[in-house]
């Protein structure tokens, strides 16, 4: 896949991304606004930190279900514990494909993802972080294309932006976002991502707020998990 060019004039989701989960891959301007925002809704940070934890939790699930190749439509940036380190790191012989969602066509033909990924083999879809800002009117016709491609024992993992738990700074973070960047937020109801999901059976809980999916250590919950800020599910294709 060709790599985009740098923009250093505008904040980066991804890169705002990395600065809340303490890495090195931002600049000031994402830093500034990164700053402003959590000054606003200060649960942005931990918000972050609980997306990286559900990754890793949904990974183990799935490389115990025998899920060792990967497409990661939403990778951000190759911050410590990314989909590609954890997939290593669970099984050694795991492969991770990145690509844009938006582009189903073009990734599912290239021919990087053709080499690396066995088709006629179960895939786990990474939708973790991206759906938040993807506001076209078709994407559930997008997401069904990448589960008619891959085989029955597939998964997906989705995490989406939820108001739904009263978080009441929302509004004016996004609008901050909005008159910052060309960023653009798109929660989602429970009911709304689990339309999203369709054709897959849901792995125990279903669709919840992110703290509740299986968690495993005390970081993995929040104090108000139903003001965690987003919805998560693990679907297999049956």
């Amino acid at each position: 896949m060709e790599r985009p060019e740098i923009d250093l004039r505008s904040a980066s989701v991804a890169r705002i991304f990395d600065y809340y989960l303490g890495g090195a891959h931002n600049f000031a301007v994402d830093r500034e606004l990164a700053d402003a925002a959590a000054k606003l809704m200060p649960e942005l940070p931990r918000m972050m930190q609980l997306h990286r934890r559900f990754l890793a939790r949904a990974m183990r699930y799935l490389v115990g279900q025998g899920v060792t190749q990967f497409l990661d439509l939403g990778s951000g940036l190759p911050t410590a514990g990314g989909s590609a380190e954890l997939a290593r790191r669970l099984d050694p012989s795991s492969r991770v494909v990145l690509g844009d969602i938006c582009e189903p066509d073009v990734i599912l033909g290239h021919p990087e993802t053709r080499r690396l990924l066995d088709f006629s083999q179960p895939v786990g879809l990474l939708l973790v972080g991206v759906l938040d800002f993807v506001g076209t009117a078709d994407l559930p016709a997008v997401i069904a294309r990448y589960r008619d491609t891959v085989v029955a024992g597939s998964h997906i993992v989705l995490t989406n932006f939820s108001v739904e738990g009263g978080l009441e700074d929302y509004q004016r973070t996004e609008q901050l976002y909005r008159d910052n960047t060309t960023i653009d937020f798109h929660p989602r109801s429970a009911a709304e991502v689990t339309e999203l999901l369709a054709g897959f059976d849901l792995a125990e809980p279903g669709v919840v707020d992110i703290s509740l999916w299986r968690p495993e250590a005390v970081d993995d919950l929040d104090e108000h998990p139903e003001r965690s800020g987003a919805y998560v599910a693990v679907g297999r294709k049956p």
